[in-house]
């Protein structure tokens, strides 16, 4: 009797248990929609001033207050939409329309979640869906998609006609402006974000887009204000977090770099684009093992781009894993053919893997320069020499041993012009064919049929830095320097890079007006703290000028970051000593100079020169001589060699070698010189 007692008791328990739990089910969901509305209208709010972050967590709040409400999932996908992320667009939208959201009020919304998610074609056939109401937006993702299709042309077609009857649409100015930087109109880009910021000044896109054009078209440091102004607004969108890490990275604020990539992995967790960025970091701290890491945790994502690429092929080199070194660079000159630092490395590793034919073959377009530097032609030197090629072996190692003028050249081409002609012919509109042919007619001697095309270019694509740089190049060729450097600075206008930057300052230099040319140097400096070549031309500069403690405090900051293995360096450092009166400093750089390089006329100069101001007329007088051997149309050495001469007491030569030096128009140190004439008599 218990045990059936105990029985059913234990099963009325049970019922009753389960009885709980189904209700629990079933309980009321509660609802307040009174806090659900105004987490909605504080998200619309910050959507309007541009904080993307906050218009998302208070969508999911009201979502918290009324599961379902529509509109607050709706808003929520909208949300996710200004922080870039299509997939949970997606998702949120799919809730929208489970619980009763009109699906014909978010076809715009639709289309955009697809485009971030890489679907062009499928977001062009929603946007088409969209309801009169939305149709602004709708075309702006229309036209974005036939951009990512290909079709930039089309794209911007369709937003200039948006844009004549919305010409305040702050978001369609802002796509055009990116869909022009795109494709190279970056003059158009900074127009078009120049009209999207004055007419929104919260679209943050056009804020982050107005950040990287300044950085383009003036240098890092006055790039930074426009991230940060864009940061204000959302300190936790991660689109403009990269662009201002990155920009940081390249000035040397490394702590706040690594700050605003934690920040971006906050907002973001795992985001590939800032794993990178503290894999640059690592890399350039030599932790090498935990740049690998960091890469690894990209999970391949951005193996494919130039960034990662150099990266990742950096790393490998430096473990002595070649091939891998190999494989990543090629594929990087492969993206960049005209990249000539991707060209070194490719061809330093390609050396080092005993592959001489290879590494020429990739070094060529760069030795071919008339100002390849010494590193490039040392390379094809002994890539030569493994090829058992003595004689042009010979000829490179020599050009290596010759410094040339600070300046930038295009590439050499190994394209026949017949072929480059052909291309420019079937394709007049294309300015890439247009501008091979360009530089076909300049390796051809033919400059003023290069001046024609390049003049061509220019009405062609008055937007695109790379037409006016052709012209200027083309100019330099016929010895209008003036006339280079105008055109030279039309490119400055639209973009300030080194290659720009030390074309200008060659110009310029050139057209004697050298006072523009260090204004132009200065500036670039100023905005580019960290770059070498702005440094190295910084610093020779200053020793011509007799600025000789700011050129050893340039120097020396130099020599800290790339090491004591650099023969240019050291020798510039000699002169500097040398000419700040400390000899003795002088006689260190300039006889480790001349250890790195003993038939380099700088570091030979350096050496002698620094020997002769500590007394030592009759040592120096051999190393002078040497240097005035090797180079002997380089007015300052013979001036250093004839002032050796004086000390000696040989008139004559010294008078022979000082007139040489007179006879250079571009000689500085005339009164000098023309004073130890008169003494000599």
């Amino acid at each position: 009797m218990r045990n059936t007692l105990s029985s059913r008791l234990a099963s009325l328990a049970a019922i009753g248990a389960a009885g709980l739990l189904v209700a629990g089910c079933h309980a009321p969901v509660r609802v307040d929609p009174a806090a659900a509305r105004t987490e909605l209208a504080l998200s619309v709010k910050a959507l309007g001033i541009g904080n993307y972050s906050a218009a998302r967590n208070h969508a999911q709040s009201a979502i918290k207050a009324d599961p379902r409400s529509g509109l607050a999932h709706a808003l929520l996908a909208r949300s996710y939409l200004s922080l870039g992320d299509g997939i949970a667009a997606e998702g949120e939208l799919g809730r929208a329309s489970a619980v009763g959201f009109d699906p014909a009020r978010t076809h715009h919304l639709l289309a955009q979640a697809w485009l971030l998610q890489g679907k062009a074609d499928r977001a062009l056939a929603e946007a088409a869906k969209a309801s009169p109401r939305y149709t602004g937006y709708a075309i702006r993702v229309g036209a974005r998609a036939l951009a990512a299709q290909g079709d930039p042309a089309r794209a911007q077609a369709v937003l200039a006609t948006l844009l004549a009857s919305a010409p305040n649409d702050s978001f369609a100015w802002s796509d055009l402006g990116r869909i022009q930087y795109q494709t190279g109109n970056i003059a158009g880009a900074i127009t078009a974000a120049t009209r999207a910021t004055a007419a929104n000044a919260n679209n943050v896109e056009a804020l982050t887009l107005r950040g990287e054009l300044v950085r383009t078209q003036y240098g890092l440091v006055a790039a930074l204000p426009w991230f940060e102004a864009a940061l204000s607004h959302d300190a936790y969108y991660v689109p403009v977090l990269i662009e201002y890490a990155a920009t940081l990275g390249e000035v040397g604020r490394y702590q706040d770099m690594l700050a605003a990539t934690r920040k971006a992995l906050a907002a973001r967790p795992g985001n590939a684009q800032a794993l990178y960025l503290q894999a640059v970091l690592a890399a350039r701290a030599g932790k090498d093992d935990l740049a690998r890491q960091l890469m690894a945790r990209t999970k391949t994502q951005l193996d494919a781009l130039p960034g990662a690429l150099l990266l990742n092929g950096a790393l490998a080199y430096r473990a002595g894993v070649y091939q891998q070194a190999i494989d990543a660079w090629s594929l990087l000159v492969g993206q960049q053919p005209t990249n000539i630092e991707a060209r070194r490395l490719l061809g330093a590793a390609l050396l080092r893997s005993g592959d001489a034919r290879g590494a020429l073959d990739i070094l060529k377009p760069v030795a071919l320069r008339a100002d390849a530097d010494s590193y490039t032609l040392s390379l094809v030197g002994r890539a030569f020499e493994q090829a058992g090629e003595r004689d042009w072996a010979a000829k490179y190692l020599d050009r290596s041993a010759i410094p040339v003028v600070a300046g930038s050249a295009p590439l050499g081409t190994d394209d026949g012009l017949a072929g480059l002609s052909l291309a420019a012919r079937d394709a007049p509109n294309e300015p890439v064919a247009q501008l091979g042919l360009v530089r076909g007619l300049l390796e051809a001697g033919d400059s003023a049929a290069a001046l024609a095309r390049a003049q061509g270019l220019v009405a062609l694509t008055p937007g695109a830095p790379d037409a006016y740089l052709a012209l200027g190049d083309t100019l330099m060729a016929l010895n209008r320097y003036g006339d280079a450097a105008a055109a030279y600075r039309h490119a400055i206008d639209i973009r300030f890079d080194e290659p720009t930057m030390l074309r200008t300052v060659d110009a310029l230099d050139r057209a004697r007006r050298a006072g523009e040319a260090a204004n132009v140097l200065a500036l670039f400096v100023s905005q580019n703290p960290q770059n070498i070549a702005g440094q190295r031309l910084a610093a020779h500069w200053q020793i011509a000028g007799g600025d000789w403690e700011a050129a050893i405090e340039t120097l020396e900051h130099l020599r800290l970051r790339i090491g004591d293995r650099d023969a240019a360096l050291l020798a510039e450092l000699s002169y500097a000593y040398t000419g700040a009166g400390d000899a003795d400093a002088g006689f260190v750089f300039g006889k480790a100079a001349y250890a790195l390089a003993p038939m380099n006329p700088a570091t030979t100069d350096a050496y002698g020169w620094a020997l002769y101001q500590q007394g030592k007329s009759a040592p120096a007088l051999q190393l002078l001589e040497k240097a005035a051997s090797i180079a002997p149309d380089r007015a300052a050495l013979r001036w250093h060699l004839g002032q050796a001469y004086a000390d000696l007491d040989r008139s004559a030569e010294a008078k022979a070698q000082i007139r040489a030096a007179l006879a250079d128009p571009r000689f500085d140190d005339r009164a000098a010189a023309l004073a130890a004439l008169k003494v000599l008599g």
